[in-house]
């Protein structure tokens, strides 16, 4: 295979159903559905880690975040680990970013030879995430049920000059080709919240017919205890008035999706328009999905496939046309990906990365035991939980508090937990023992909580954070903090 250039395009909460390609009946996303008819789209893709700062350090590094140690949003990938952009540097090729990167900092050395209007930590992060034992409520949820419908927003501006951006870079790269292919990543912050979206795209989407989220499903047990403490701590769902406030926000979302598909269009036109088509691979995907209200839940963080699937498409020379592989793949498969569309030799030291070139999942036949990993050790969880997807079945297991078991074929919705049902203990059993030989999660559970609480006393102890306000997101780096 020929060395290319790489464009990744990666948008932030955009769940693995809500393309039109996907099947989906009401989001509009011609410009992807596009591009993944003139490419792969990959059915099962999965995050490695459902909130944003661990799943981007997975992204970059093709490791776990118990491998690494970038456990949340506030622990940063700072480029002490290496990631991709590095093998690119130590090899002489070009690495870029444009846009959202929310690594720890502009200064830190992670792989990139330029960072256009990057956005990163700000004011230390998501403090409050860092107590877990009894994780405290975050009022500050009533801002995301507020700011929903149609309008304008910080992010809007960003992500317009994102786009903007990118398409002058790419136009100057096709000007001046250089001797070695390159890799641009271009990283949106749509559709993440505030659910606002430009009047044109929400008006696609009247909220009366958005759908209503599936309920919330009873538990029993420590699993309930578990899930009390998370939803005592993430309250978003409590402050919208009625279920049409829910459709609003709903409309919200998809208008932002569509935003985000408009622009990459735009990217897409330039790359024809510059003959960078020819010369280029193109891979879009999420850092994470969005529970939009299903079961109670807004935002990510848990296992269910609305907050851990995402889109994954990738399209361009030596890619199959029009193809739908239903391989399980994540974002850890995305190092090894890059290496091989520049044909850069793989890593063996200091150890070999578990991903695998999407280029060659994608040219090859599926492999239904193929089993993808995720882990969550952030806000609002009293403990770590680690999730594992082989075949037909999704296994969480939540430490010290039990499992979940899914079969994704007879139950897609996830409703059904079979864990805890005598006829399918022998699964459970398999999938405990898989894991066990994965890693140790009671040991990991409490090197998370190691880490987290070094951070606790450096910014003072639980009661002075507490205290502090904490953003209720990530601001433009453009604009001033959100109100």
């Amino acid at each position: 295979m020929d060395p290319k250039n790489l464009v990744i395009i990666m948008d932030d909460e955009h769940g693995s159903p809500f393309l039109g390609c996907s099947g989906h009946p009401i989001v509009k996303t011609p410009n992807l559905d596009r591009l993944a008819a003139n490419g792969t789209r990959f059915a099962n893709a999965h995050t490695n880690n459902p909130i944003c700062m661990p799943s981007r350090a997975s992204f970059a590094t093709g490791l776990y975040s118990h491998e690494t140690g970038y456990w949340d949003n506030i622990i940063a990938y700072d480029g002490r680990v290496k990631s991709w952009g590095h093998r690119l540097q130590d090899s002489g090729h070009g690495s870029v970013s444009i846009g959202k990167l929310h690594y720890m900092s502009a200064e830190d050395p992670t792989g990139f030879d330029q960072q256009i209007i990057p956005m990163h930590v700000h004011n230390g992060g998501d403090l409050h995430g860092l107590i877990r034992n009894d994780p405290p409520t975050r009022h500050q949820s009533k801002h995301f049920a507020a700011q929903i419908g149609p309008g304008d927003t910080e992010f809007i501006h960003y992500d317009n000059d994102i786009s903007a951006r990118a398409c002058k870079w790419l136009r100057a790269a096709a000007e001046n080709p250089g001797d070695k292919p390159w890799v641009v990543f271009i990283s949106f912050i749509g559709p993440h919240y505030p659910l606002v979206a430009p009047p044109e795209f929400y008006q696609l989407y009247a909220p009366q017919d958005m759908p209503l989220p599936k309920p919330k499903p009873q538990r029993t047990g420590k699993l309930r205890d578990w899930w009390d403490a998370f939803e005592n701590c993430y309250i978003i769902d409590q402050f919208f008035e009625d279920d049409h406030q829910r459709q609003i926000a709903i409309a919200g979302y998809f208008g932002l999706i569509s935003f985000i598909d408009d622009h990459v269009g735009k990217i897409m036109t330039v790359l024809q328009e510059t003959g960078l088509a020819e010369t280029s691979r193109v891979a879009f995907t999420s850092d994470h999905g969005e529970n939009l209200g299903n079961r109670g839940l807004w935002g990510k963080s848990n296992m269910y496939k609305e907050s851990v699937g995402i889109p994954l498409i990738l399209s361009g020379p030596d890619i199959p046309a029009g193809k739908v592989v239903e391989t399980a793949v994540s974002l850890i498969d995305f190092y090894p990906t890059v290496l091989h569309c520049l044909d850069i030799p793989p890593d063996t030291q200091p150890a070999p990365h578990h991903g695998q070139s999407l280029v060659d999942l994608a040219n090859a036949q599926d492999d239904a035991e193929r089993m993808v990993f995720s882990e969550y050790h952030a806000t609002a969880s009293r403990t770590g939980i680690f999730m594992l997807r082989n075949g037909d079945y999704k296994y969480v297991h939540y430490v010290g508090h039990g499992a979940e078991l899914f079969h994704m074929q007879t139950d897609p919705e996830e409703t059904d937990n079979l864990a805890g049902k005598p006829a399918y203990q022998s699964i459970v059993d398999g999938f405990e023992k898989h894991l066990r030989d994965l890693l140790d999660p009671e040991a990991v559970d409490a090197r998370a909580k190691r880490d987290q609480q070094i951070q606790i006393e450096l910014w003072g102890g639980p009661e002075a954070i507490l205290k502090r306000d904490v953003p209720i997101r990530t601001p433009a780096p453009t604009a001033e903090p959100a109100a």
